[in-house]
């Protein structure tokens, strides 16, 4: 069972029914004892960074998704559940993050020629092997919805980059921790992938089987 972080900022329907589809089970909580206790978690959100992690520490819920990071059980950040497990976050001010990861957030600062956010599809390439890219072809296309981005402190925690006007980081890998900036439950094939392979993903960070990727 996967267990879905209820913050109130994310679009929580979808990813289930994307775990769902590729035939895993999730449920939603917002129980920090739930949290703590699950067998893998996914931090999914949409909306900025500061009001994000008020909402986190005013449900108690920072201490749990940390200790739980800190076990080394499968774990995936989605889109703005990404930015969070950074140290410090620059939108509207500045905000302090969960701090799992070593970084800052920032907005783009592109030539006039780059609308911000960048919305919609972008081509991403391989930094790094995630066993929940195992499904995963070389360049996948995923849908992204962002304006700002994660700068990693240390360069080899990154998996994937993308290109918008210079390379930015697009996943992070660090042991059972996974975290995309692009919405795998938006991404179609690609995206279905992801999360068939989380899914799949045993405590030993092994694909436990190897069915077709989902379609």
């Amino acid at each position: 069972m996967i267990t879905i972080v209820d913050y109130q900022m994310g679009n929580l329907r979808s990813v289930q029914k994307g775990i769902e589809r590729v035939g895993g089970q999730a449920k939603i909580s917002s129980d920090p004892q739930e949290i703590a206790s699950a067998e893998k978690l996914i931090l999914p959100g949409v909306g900025a960074f500061g009001d994000a992690m008020a909402e986190i520490h005013r449900r108690n819920l920072a201490a749990p998704i940390i200790d739980f990071i800190g076990s080394n059980r499968p774990f995936l950040g989605i889109c703005l559940g990404l930015q969070l497990l950074f140290e410090r976050g620059f939108e509207h001010g500045e905000h302090q993050g969960l701090g799992v990861l070593a970084g800052d957030v920032v907005r783009f600062d592109l030539p006039p020629s780059y609308k911000v956010p960048h919305m919609g599809w972008n081509t991403v390439t391989k930094r790094a092997d995630a066993p929940i890219l195992a499904h995963a072809s070389e360049n996948s296309h995923f849908y992204f919805v962002h304006s700002f981005y994660v700068r990693p402190s240390d360069p080899s925690i990154i998996a994937l980059e993308c290109d918008y006007g210079g390379k930015f980081c697009a996943m992070v890998r660090k042991g059972n921790l996974f975290a995309t900036q692009f919405h795998p439950e938006k991404s179609q094939t690609n995206g279905l992938q992801v999360l068939q392979a989380f899914v799949q993903i045993n405590q030993d960070g092994k694909i436990t089987n190897s069915e077709p990727a989902a379609s």
